[in-house]
């Protein structure tokens, strides 16, 4: 028999931010060698692609952490209530009818 611990919320929240710091330091920094690479061989040595592309790993990897910590975010997740005594929003049908 194996008893498992439960985990702290604490250990969860440790294990997001790990998780996102090294999501952020990888996705910068192969932003960065991607700007490095198209400053070199497409625009001539000029600053732009490299803070270009970093701002897009760091963004890529902000996106992402924001959708760890905050769930609802993603496009097509639903939220569903504890209690299932709660009926699920229906939309209302409309007050007048159009009649022709």
């Amino acid at each position: 028999m194996s008893s498992s611990k439960p985990v702290s919320s604490e250990d969860i929240l440790g294990q997001k931010y790990d998780r996102c710091l090294a999501d952020f330091l990888v996705k910068t920094g192969v932003g960065f060698s991607v700007g490095v690479v198209a400053s070199v061989i497409l625009f001539k040595r000029r600053t732009f692609p490299i803070a270009l592309s970093t701002g897009f790993g760091a963004g890529a990897a902000y996106a992402d952490c924001d959708r760890s910590f905050n769930p609802a975010r993603i496009p097509g997740t639903r939220i569903i209530p504890a209690s299932s005594s709660v009926s699920p929003v229906v939309p209302a049908e409309p007050e007048h009818k159009h009649q022709l």
